[in-house]
């Protein structure tokens, strides 16, 4: 099934673009905006957060119910998500609802941002810190992101914490809210059976009037903190360890290498972490990735397993990560292609996916690269790039956190 790319910007500064193929079943459409944890001020962390939740509270015109039932009315999926990153709102479903779909979506995202609201979704987002306070990789992470980032925005939490939660002002919500939720930081994204020109022409009855803010991202230089770091969780009966180091920004070119390497190294069954570790017994869980952001990144690895084995595994983890590249085969670099391919393919398949796809790439990079550019650069991997990623971004451990026992 082909694609065929198109895009447009309202006056206002709003970015339009989608994928269209006259012989997708669906259609989907995002609203992804570009601000996150990592644009939030220490005083308001998890606002980002928190006005994912109160988008779904009603507007002027609709209540918390009658958004819920706008959906499901007409049968369409949404979701939405919130990221270090960005924050997106979505939908997907027949074509002809497609329309309904963005209505509702663009109604949301223009909230009435109750005070009574607020106060109401406090209670939840601070029961939903509560729940993952008990998922002890979630609490180690985390604890591990602001050592490691120290007092940079890149290592807050998403959800914020109890104390932010508890602490932030409805007016504080509403003026972030008005700051950089507005139509020059925000890219509708569509995807599959779509009358393009037919949505412009309803986005901009929609969205024409938002304000444009002039809202931006600070980049300032990336600082990480080496070293190493304990985290006491009452009651553990597992020990976890996680290793990070420094790699490539989404916008690096290398960051296909990076991904294949990291793949061979802990990317599931058959890496060498799965051998070394998970098929010998030594630890229930081994894994390495790559995370690409907006202009830097970050390489992991890690563990779990029982206390007892606490320093072999950590021992296996550094010797695997020190020894990955020397033992690169052609072998390694077949399977971890097809299997990159693959997850393109499949992922891609619904417009669904392909509409997330496209909307992270682009409110990351602001460059569109499309599926089969992206299958080609893959493809075309070698040793030598894989070799070169790695002398440039190497698996060396910088800092290293792991889970305190009695």
């Amino acid at each position: 099934m082909s694609y065929e790319y198109k895009e447009t910007t309202l006056d206002n500064g709003m970015h339009i673009t989608a994928e269209c193929s006259d012989a997708a079943a669906t259609a989907a459409i995002g609203f992804f905006v570009k601000t996150g944890a990592r644009d939030e001020s220490a005083k308001v962390m998890g606002v980002s957060h928190f006005l994912e939740h109160m988008m779904f509270k009603g507007t002027k015109t609709l209540s918390a119910e009658e958004v819920d039932l706008a959906f499901d009315n007409i049968g369409a999926e949404h979701n939405a998500f919130t990221s270090g990153e960005m924050t997106a709102f979505w939908g997907a479903g027949l074509p002809e609802v497609l329309e309904d779909i963005h209505s509702t979506l663009a109604d949301i995202l223009r909230p009435s941002l109750r005070q009574q609201d607020f106060d109401d979704e406090k209670k939840v987002i601070i029961e939903e810190i509560a729940m993952y306070d008990d998922q002890p990789f979630w609490v180690l992470y985390e604890s591990a992101m602001e050592q490691y980032y120290g007092n940079s925005p890149l290592g807050h939490r998403v959800l914020g914490t109890p104390k932010t939660i508890q602490e932030m002002q409805r007016d504080e919500l509403a003026a972030y809210f008005n700051d950089r939720y507005s139509a020059d930081n925000t890219t509708v994204v569509l995807a599959g059976n779509v009358d393009f020109d037919a949505m412009v022409e309803r986005i901009q009855s929609h969205c024409g009037t938002w304000q444009n803010t002039g809202a931006s991202r600070s980049y300032g230089k990336v600082v990480r903190n080496g070293g190493s770091f304990e985290k006491h969780i009452q009651d553990l009966q597992q020990h976890y360890h996680l290793m990070m180091m420094p790699s490539v920004s989404f916008q690096d070119e290398h960051k296909y290498a990076a991904s294949a390497l990291a793949a061979i190294l802990g990317g599931g069954d058959g890496s060498r972490l799965h051998w070394a570790l998970i098929d010998t017994g030594l630890a229930e869980a081994a894994a390495a990735s790559v995370d690409t952001n907006d202009q830097y990144g970050e390489q992991l690895t890690y563990a779990v397993c029982d206390p007892a084995d606490a320093q072999q595994v950590a021992a296996i983890l550094r010797s695997e990560m020190e020894n990955v590249v020397d033992t690169l085969t052609e072998d390694d670099l077949v399977k971890v292609v097809a299997k990159a391919e693959t997850a393109a393919a499949v992922a891609s398949e619904r417009p669904a996916g392909r509409m997330q796809r496209l909307g992270s790439m682009l409110t990351t990079s602001g460059k569109y690269v499309s599926l089969e550019e992206e299958l080609s650069k893959i493809e075309s991997l070698t040793i030598k790039d894989l070799q070169e990623v790695a002398e440039a971004y190497p698996w060396v451990p910088l800092f290293e956190a792991s889970t305190k026992h009695n």
